[in-house]
């Protein structure tokens, strides 16, 4: 059963009655577990071909996960569906319970975008063919991207969309560090987002992951409007010291904000204090490059524009 973060508020009616309201709270994470898979890695001091994520590295991201707790938990560099469901059921035995486990096979046959849930998706889209012209021929977006619906239990409907975008590496030197197709990979995912959304101002959805760029590049920008057309802003997020970087690049020692959300107008307002957090408990990185991003979003019978008159 889902544990629902629920908080008491008092609203007054009059002079002599007051009432209490029960606010329903989703906690929604993004997560780039770092290759949740088999491959060719160093662990330690030595090579190992085809070899899994090492068991210190998969406790580690469960820590994380175990700690925080999210409601909708997104990821990215997670491996097979296999590797997904054994995630899920190591979970489990730490007494986190996710019902609910969607995985999408994209074009890259090795890193895959997937979701858990405690709450019950009303609705799955799996965008694996997104493509578009990229210098002399046509590429797709390499992970695709994910579309999952909910329902709050105060009956708010709300969609998470969640990619990964293609990370800097490439042998391309017509593209270095894949910006042009990290530019072109964003725009693809962005017309199906505007495809998939009817209307800007009324469509709750956050759009989660690892965009592989900082919050100002062209590849962010291209996420935030089109033309005159807003879609949506950076929710800013921090971690417990103040620091907002998401990611660090040993072999530079380079720290990075790539990771995080990007909200509609609709759905901004219902974060609670107005930004996110950025997970830091010690050893986070034995995990993971990557940290992991979070926030709890309020709903409530009266929406919160109607609430802040």
């Amino acid at each position: 059963m889902r544990l629902i973060r629920k908080y008491s508020s008092v609203f007054l009616l009059c002079s002599l009655c007051v009432s209490t309201a029960l606010a329903e709270t989703v906690r929604i994470a993004t997560y780039n577990v770092r290759n949740y898979l088999v491959m060719d890695r160093h662990v330690g001091a030595f090579w190992r071909p085809s070899y899994p994520k090492p068991e210190s590295e998969k406790s580690m991201v469960r820590e994380v996960i175990r700690d925080i707790r999210p409601d909708i938990l997104v990821l990215q560099e997670m491996g097979s569906l296999d590797f997904l469901e054994e995630l899920r059921a190591d979970l489990n035995q730490d007494g986190v319970h996710y019902p609910y486990a969607i995985h999408m096979d994209g074009p890259d046959p090795d890193r895959h975008v997937a979701i858990l849930s405690m709450i019950s998706p009303t609705d799955v889209k799996k965008h694996t063919h997104l493509d578009f012209k990229y210098l002399e021929g046509r590429e797709v977006v390499k992970r695709g991207l994910l579309e999952v619906s909910f329902q709050s239990e105060s009956g708010e409907l709300f969609r998470v969309f969640g990619l990964h975008l293609k990370s800097r590496w490439t042998v391309d030197k017509a593209d270095p560090e894949s910006e042009l197709r990290r530019v072109r990979e964003a725009e693809a995912c962005r017309s199906r987002i505007i495809e998939r959304t009817a209307n800007m101002e009324e469509d709750r959805f956050i759009i989660a992951g690892d965009f592989n760029a900082h919050p100002g590049s062209s590849a962010m920008r291209r996420f935030y409007k089109r033309g005159s057309l807003a879609i949506g802003s950076l929710l800013p997020a921090a971690d417990s010291r103040g620091e907002v970087w998401t990611y660090f690049y040993e072999k530079e020692a380079l720290y990075q904000s790539v990771d995080g959300f990007v909200l509609s107008s609709a759905m901004a307002p219902y974060v609670r204090t107005g930004k996110g957090k950025i997970a830091d408990q010690p050893g986070v990185l034995t995990g993971s490059d990557h940290r992991m991003v979070y926030a709890d979003f309020v709903f409530d019978s009266v929406p919160p524009a109607a609430e802040s008159k």
